[in-house]
């Protein structure tokens, strides 16, 4: 099933602002469990767009909720490619000081 079409309905600044919002409930408010964080980035990406927009439709709260969904997928891309870089930094560094 192809879903290539729904990157139309993705908003950039929703994304960004779902991605730091989400990055702070993950990182400083222990009180939120981790499996509430999409819903919640669902709903605000939603309000964002509709309060963007001045109006609600159907097209409207599906960007909104697309957009919000796409913050938490970027997240755990990003925090991969990090995780990724710097074990490779450690297995460098390793290797550096053992062959001295």
């Amino acid at each position: 099933m192809d879903l290539s079409f729904l990157v139309s309905f993705e908003v950039p600044v929703i994304i960004g602002i779902c991605l730091c919002v989400g990055y702070v409930i993950k990182s400083s408010l222990d009180f939120i469990p981790n499996k509430y964080i999409p819903l919640i980035m669902a709903v605000l990406g939603l309000v964002v767009n509709v309060l963007i927009n001045k109006g609600i439709d159907a097209n409207i709260a599906l960007a909104g909720m697309i957009s919000g969904l796409s913050s938490t997928g970027l997240h755990q891309a990003f925090k991969n490619l990090i995780q990724r870089d710097s074990d490779t930094e450690e297995n460098t560094t390793v290797k550096d000081n053992s062959d001295k």
